[in-house]
């Protein structure tokens, strides 16, 4: 297909794109990272461009995968803290001399770079569901340059861009592969949806067998499950919710077990903001663990795959997570290569 056609469009959630424009992005990514591991330099690509980052929620792999990737095309990333400049804010939630309206910030950073990269869910929007997500929507609308979402309350497109990059290079295709994405305990019950959604609408596109498997309370966003139903009848795979975690890991080729927040969790219209229902469903399911025995349960060559950071102790075991089946640093790896194939292909 024609690249070009990339060319100055956001990147804000997977299900703006095609499957075939999913697949050029990974075979970039993937001449990137071959011509990164032969040590021929590509600072030519993006030659003086400048990447705006905005953070309102703290991040390990994401930044320095996005400076990174930045540097070694030949652009800048500026990162910026919202504690630390005027908070950009949607219209009626702004407070004098403290915050600036969306629409200002995205029209002056236009003017002064060629991307705005953002995350932020949870506490900033209130957990409101889709608060975040709105909000870049609202940037996209008003800059006039490309808008990365970086993770939102909905989606983490680029993430799930790492992920099947990672199955892809272990299986060599997605044809066949038994997807498995779980709910794993945390003791912490403020976790977005973002990382499992764009889990399972990567996998469901990408034509694989997928199990999204939780206990009663943790349902994901219906919007999303009827996306991977139909993702699955036009790309010939299939796609199920299972209740048992065991049941759920029989004959899986990946193993992806993470926590994420119980539904009561989010403020109303989609939850209750209710921290101690939340709390009794975690409470109660304390054995969702990614243990050894468990592992035993997948295929043979199975992978445990996570998006880090990870609970040690609690959503996985040590001997899971620092053993042989697991791709976790590939996956943060890729992270690296994804993102600079999406750059590329959005910012020229």
């Amino acid at each position: 297909m024609k690249t070009n056609t990339f060319l100055g469009r956001d990147f804000l959630s997977e299900v703006d794109y095609t499957r075939e424009e999913i697949d050029t992005i990974l075979d970039v990514a993937q001449d990137l990272k071959r011509r990164r591991a032969i040590g021929e330099a590509h600072n030519h690509i993006l030659p003086g461009k400048t990447l705006f980052m905005i953070f309102y929620n703290q991040s390990l792999r994401t930044r320095n995968s996005f400076e990174a990737g930045m540097t070694q095309l030949g652009g800048h990333a500026h990162y910026l803290d919202p504690s630390k400049i005027y908070t950009p804010a949607l219209e009626g939630q702004e407070k004098a001399y403290a915050t600036e309206r969306v629409s200002d910030v995205a029209r002056t950073l236009s003017r002064m770079g060629d991307a705005i990269a953002i995350r932020c869910y949870g506490d900033p929007v209130g957990w409101t569901y889709g608060g975040a997500h709105a909000m870049m929507r609202e940037f996209a609308r008003w800059a006039d340059i490309p808008v990365i979402n970086m993770e939102c309350d909905k989606y983490h497109p680029c993430q799930g861009l790492a992920d099947i990059l990672t199955v892809k290079e272990k299986f060599g295709s997605f044809k066949g592969v038994k997807f498995v994405m779980s709910w794993a305990y945390s003791p912490s019950i403020e976790k977005p949806r973002a990382v499992p959604q764009s889990a399972i609408l990567y996998a469901t596109m990408m034509g694989m067998e997928v199990t999204l498997a939780h206990p009663k309370g943790m349902e994901l966003d219906d919007e999303v499950l009827a996306q991977c139903q139909a993702y699955s009848a036009k790309y010939g795979g299939s796609f199920k919710v299972e209740y048992d975690f065991d049941q759920a890991l029989k004959g899986a080729h990946v193993v992806y077990p993470k926590s994420w927040t119980a539904v009561p969790t989010f403020a109303p219209p989609i939850g209750t903001r209710d921290d101690k229902k939340s709390e009794a469903i975690f409470a109660a399911n304390k054995d969702w663990i990614c243990n050894a025995d468990r592992m035993k349960l997948a295929d043979r060559d199975a992978i445990y795959m996570h998006c880090l950071p990870c609970d040690r102790g609690f959503e996985v075991t040590n001997d899971v997570i620092d053993g042989p089946q697991s791709v976790v640093f590939d996956q943060a790896e890729n992270r690296l290569h994804v993102q600079k194939a999406v750059m590329s292909l959005i910012m020229r």
